[in-house]
C-alpha cells in the first residue's frame, strides 16, 4: 500500500514540473520564466526525494540506503532553494504582469 502512495506522488510531482515547465516555455515574460522555472524546479526536487524513499522501502540495503541518503540530501536542498527563489520571483512577478498587459 505504501508502495502505490510513493507511486501516486511520483507521478504527480512529474505532472507538477512538466505543467510547470511547459508554462515557463511559453511565458514571454523574463521574471514569469524564472518563477515557473523554480516551480517546476520544486517538482523535481519532490520528484527525487519521493522517488529515494521509494527506492529505501523497495530495496532496503546498505549501499541502497547510501545513495538514498544522497538523493533526500539533495531532493531537500532542490526544493528549499526554490522555494526560496519562487517567494523572491512572486513579489514582482504580479507586477509585470501589470506592466505588460
Amino acid at each position: 500500500m505504501l508502495n502505490l502512495i510513493f507511486v501516486f506522488a511520483i507521478i504527480i510531482s512529474f505532472v507538477v514540473y512538466f505543467y510547470f515547465k511547459t508554462k515557463q516555455f511559453r511565458s514571454a515574460l523574463p521574471i514569469a520564466k524564472n518563477w515557473y522555472k523554480c516551480k517546476a524546479n520544486i517538482g523535481l526536487g519532490a520528484f527525487i526525494l519521493l522517488f529515494a524513499l521509494n527506492q529505501a522501502y523497495l530495496f532496503p540495503g546498505l549501499y541502497t540506503f547510501i545513495i538514498v541518503a544522497i538523493l533526500v540530501i539533495l531532493g531537500i536542498f532542490v526544493i528549499m532553494e526554490n522555494v526560496k527563489k519562487v517567494r523572491h520571483y512572486g513579489q514582482f512577478v504580479e507586477e509585470e504582469f501589470q506592466i505588460n498587459k
